[in-house]
């Protein structure tokens, strides 16, 4: 799940969002398999979310309650927003809360493993530097050690937290070249698209409405309110694109490869709204010299992860399924199955706050069940590679981002760059691969029934277009699938009203928080969405404070 930042002339880079994640997002213990064809051996690991667990919510074959367990607070879903809204509850002063996470660890789609050689994401990779009127999101940082102090009145961001060069590289046409944007053997015509959409782009980006608010801004909910542009919701990206007589083949390949980064989905499916809030939303405010440098790390957003985890850490309860929900007088009342314990539990709390997916509220809450049929969720796979060298052509060194144009994935990143004291005996990448498909349901059902060895394949055919050796330097693969990777902003999803029926707090006692409310699964979204429901749930009418 790389994600992409928007992108100025000089500059352009791919972010991964990261993703919220909720109850249901995460990996399942694994197994090896030894792969022997074509005389190459190498291990294989095939992991994912625990969907065996998860789809019990449509049996609801549990156990009786066995104990019951009384709290003021409880958070259901220990994924970005789950963990920003207990990093929220303690810094009100509020101690008595559980946080309940289905897998045997918290993080979603932010988690991360690590071999001998290199730790490595299981989702999200990297953090854009920071909107700087994005006044929580730069605490957060500060208290991170991210941001370690204040130059100009703009802050200074970590230099090791900070992507190093080379940063991005394409290969296209048999060779490689710096940043994503095609330069070699295109069009003057094709040149001449590109300058002009991204000037389109930077008028967006500065674009206000009659309120005084961007058009485009992160999080959603900070945006102009006056409607004049919601009508690019209501259009494909790529509509948008003819419609504004952009014909060029690279261009559409760029732009679909940024939307297949943000949302899962390419521009024959996402909005037009959500495909310019790519590169519109992110203002490069945060330094003097507007750039657009993201902050990464070995592990990905497994460190954002954890120091909000800090907040939280002896609150989190995993391996806990809810299955049902019921409101009682004053309480809420909730059942979740305890899986190492094989035994069912009974949370009575005064507030809940569900910082899970809309695909799961739909089974515990009936009067969800119609409104969360227009969330839509586009599946991922990822996998991180071992390898004994990375040969090839030389025409552009090895970057921490690497696409090949044409591909069927959204190419690698490479993990060890951004650690300087790693042993790199071996080199460890993670390709990313989004299903961009007019059926997400069948596309999901292939990601978790096709066997490894499909997987690696559609992986090593891939890779080898830059590398033509590859196969014959792999030492292991560990594969990780997400059936529910993240939600997709579909025409007339954004500004339809089923985001804010499924946001809807039910008798001030059961309040919502996670990315899919705002319609675009990064970071900063979950992270504002679990601050917020905290406000709400505390009767607060300001936001993020």
């Amino acid at each position: 799940m790389k994600n992409g930042e928007n992108y100025n002339p000089k500059s352009r880079r791919s972010f991964l969002k990261s993703v919220s994640a909720g109850i249901i997002l995460a990996s399942v213990p694994s197994f090896l398999i030894a792969c022997k064809e074509k005389a190459i051996n190498f291990a294989i690991r095939l992991s994912g979310t625990n969907h065996i667990l998860g789809h019990r919510l449509r049996t609801k074959n549990f156990p009786k309650i066995s104990k019951t367990i009384k709290i003021p607070h409880l958070i259901i879903g220990g994924g970005i927003a789950g963990l920003s809204a207990g990093r929220q509850l303690k810094k009100k002063g509020i101690e008595d809360f559980l946080i309940l996470e289905l897998e045997t660890e918290a993080g979603g789609n932010s988690r991360n493993r690590e071999n001998k050689y290199s730790k490595y994401p299981l989702g999200a990779h990297y953090l854009p530097l920071p909107n700087i009127h994005d006044k929580e999101l730069v605490r957060f940082l500060e208290e991170s050690k991210i941001i370690v102090g204040y130059k100009d009145s703009f802050p200074v961001f970590d230099e090791e937290q900070l992507t190093f060069m080379p940063q991005e590289r394409l290969f296209i046409k048999n060779t490689w070249q710096e940043s994503l944007v095609p330069k070699f053997g295109i069009s003057k015509t094709s040149e001449e698209e590109f300058n002009s959409f991204f000037e389109i782009m930077s008028d967006f980006r500065n674009k206000k409405g009659e309120d005084g608010r961007f058009i485009f801004d992160i999080p959603l909910a900070n945006i102009s309110k006056d409607g004049h542009h919601d009508f690019l919701d209501k259009i494909t990206m790529k509509e948008w694109l003819i419609q504004n007589k952009f014909l060029s083949e690279e261009l559409y390949q760029y732009v679909n490869y940024c939307c297949r980064d943000d949302f899962g989905l390419g521009i024959e499916f996402v909005s037009a709204w959500a495909g310019i809030h790519y590169f519109a939303a992110r203002k490069h405010n945060a330094t003097k010299e507007k750039t657009e440098n993201v902050l990464t790390w070995p592990e990905g957003n497994a460190r954002l992860m954890n120091h909000l985890k800090e907040y939280s850490i002896d609150k989190i309860v995993t391996n806990h399924l809810v299955y049902e929900v019921g409101i009682k007088e004053e309480n809420v009342i909730i059942n979740a199955y305890d899986d190492l314990k094989k035994e069912t539990v009974a949370i009575v709390a005064s507030k809940v706050i569900f910082a899970t997916p809309q695909f799961i509220n739909g089974y515990l809450l009936a009067s969800r069940q119609t409104v969360t049929k227009e969330f839509h969720y586009a599946p991922w796979l990822l996998a991180t590679l071992t390898v004994k060298d990375l040969d090839d052509n030389n025409s552009y060194p090895l970057c921490w981002d690497n696409v090949i144009y044409g591909a069927k994935g959204l190419g690698y990143i490479f993990n060890q760059h951004e650690s300087l004291g790693q042993i790199q005996e071996k080199k460890v990448i993670t390709y990313y691969y989004s299903f961009s498909t007019a059926d997400l349901k069948k596309s999901r059902k292939e990601l978790l029934t096709k066997p490894e060895s499909y997987w690696k394949e559609l992986i090593i055919s891939d890779l080898k277009i830059p590398h033509p050796d590859i196969e014959n330097s792999i030492e292991e693969i560990d594969i990780q699938r997400i059936g529910h990777g993240m939600i997709s902003p579909v025409p007339g999803f954004l500004f339809g009203n089923s985001r804010v029926e499924a946001s809807r707090a039910i008798e001030n006692k059961i309040f919502f928080a996670h990315s899919d409310l705002s319609g675009i699964s990064i970071f900063e979204e979950a992270f504002h969405q679990g601050i917020n429901a905290v406000n709400k749930m505390l009767n607060e009418t300001a936001l993020d404070k």
